[in-house]
């Protein structure tokens, strides 16, 4: 098989990195890419939002199988491009990736479907957010309503902080057009679980559990990132729990989306808080988290090329995932001063110390190859990922391994997984 991978983060490296492990697969290429990816794949310079070119090129290429990994191009309709020129393609089509295009679909599809979610308002003017703000209760959540890079979401916990929120969000759309409609929600407490998923339509098999860790800094400080580094599986999701969102949270969102007429296929991302109340949905994604992949890819077993082609097919229900009993942590290394302003261009050293080392990964998020070698080319540079025979253990190899690389102003939080020790 020839496959094409879409995107150019951790998270596509991962996939890479796992489609490699097929038995199927005899090339794979990837657009655009970057410095890490190239060990498995052959990078192409389209990008992500080329949908035109992709296509002209899965076609030129003879690709049996295209994978997309990042939200903007699902959302853009990147699979209805592919479909009508009668490629074959891993991902939700438009209408279902407006599962995660618009948090105010998403909100409004849960309460009718009712899937347990916190409770919420949506403004599509910033004059009546405003005045709603005036008597809610805090602290309380703003979210934009599209995509805005895991950045979009301000916890406020005064009158002021909401009213400099919608400011933010709605007038001077510091997250663009993403800011046109705005979400006001119920502030929940408790911890937050990620649950990946493939779907085909009709059955859904969840992935193994995870848990990422958002903020910029120690203690969960600072601002919110796309995700600082995460852990798997977590020791807070019981089996308990994992049933109840089977039966209340999961099956019902992909009978709910079908009964929309949004039939979804491919990977639906379950962000949940697990509150007093019990599991209620933060969030959903139409694809891979990044990092939420880097630590649940390296220990799934299943062959990933069969369960895409399943969730294609409309066969996912012949499919039963299997996971190694053990356990992963990612530590993203990036660049210091993200998510706001850093340097790129820095020279990356050692990673050839992760070569041959069974247990231990190093994947590319923002690299790019120039005359110096393998520089920094983005905020979040690289995630460190080990695995081990429990939580404790994986976190221990993690932050050995991050020590074997290293860059100018390489920065990193000291508590990924910290929570492992709460748990025992």
């Amino acid at each position: 098989m020839r496959v094409l991978i879409v995107g150019s983060g951790g998270r596509e490296h991962a996939i890479a990195w796992k489609i490699a492990a097929s038995s199927k697969v005899d090339k794979i290429y990837c657009a655009p890419g970057n410095a890490g990816i190239e060990e498995y794949a052959e990078c192409v310079d389209i990008k992500a939002m080329e949908f035109d070119k992709l296509a002209a090129f899965a076609k030129e290429k003879e690709i049996d199988l295209t994978v997309i990994g990042m939200d903007d191009p699902l959302v853009g309709g990147i699979v209805d491009v592919f479909e009508k020129e009668g490629l074959r393609v891993f991902g939700p089509r438009k209408n279902a990736a407006i599962l995660e295009g618009s948090k105010a679909f998403s909100k409004d599809l849960m309460k009718k479907y009712n899937i347990p979610t916190a409770d919420y308002q949506n403004f599509d003017n910033p004059e009546d957010a405003l005045a709603y703000l005036e008597n809610a209760k805090y602290p309380i959540v703003l979210k934009a309503d599209g995509l805005a890079l895991g950045k979009g979401v301000l916890i406020c916990s005064t009158l002021e902080e909401a009213q400099d929120g919608v400011k933010t969000i709605m007038l001077d759309k510091q997250f663009g057009e993403s800011g046109n409609c705005m979400v006001i929600e119920e502030f929940m407490t408790g911890r937050e679980v990620s649950v990946l998923s493939f779907v085909d339509g009709k059955t859904i098999r969840t992935m193994t559990s995870a848990q990422d860790h958002k903020r910029a800094g120690d203690g969960d400080t600072g601002l919110n990132t796309g995700g600082m580094g995460t852990f798997s599986p977590s020791p807070f999701y019981t089996k308990e729990i994992d049933e109840y969102c089977q039966k209340h949270i999961f099956q019902p969102t992909v009978d709910a989306m079908a009964a929309e007429g949004r039939e979804f296929k491919g990977i639906i991302f379950f962000g949940l808080m697990l509150t007093a109340d019990g599991p209620k949905v933060l969030e959903y994604n139409a694809r891979f988290g990044d990092p939420e992949t880097q630590v649940v890819l390296p220990r799934m077993k299943t062959d990933i090329v069969d369960v895409f082609e399943a969730c294609i097919d409309g066969t996912l229900d012949k499919t039963e995932l299997e996971f190694e009993d053990n356990a992963a942590v990612c530590v993203v290394l990036a660049s210091d001063g993200y998510p706001v302003k850093y340097d790129k261009g820095l020279p990356v050293r050692g990673l050839e110390n992760f070569s041959g080392k069974h247990g231990y990964y190093v994947f590319h998020a923002g690299t790019k190859k120039d005359e110096k070698g393998i520089v920094t080319n983005g905020g979040r540079v690289l995630g460190v990922t080990a695995t081990g025979k429990d939580l404790k253990s994986a976190r221990a190899n993690a932050y050995e391994a991050i020590n074997w690389v290293d860059f100018d102003n390489k920065y990193y939080r000291h508590d990924i997984g910290k929570a492992i020790d709460e748990a025992n």
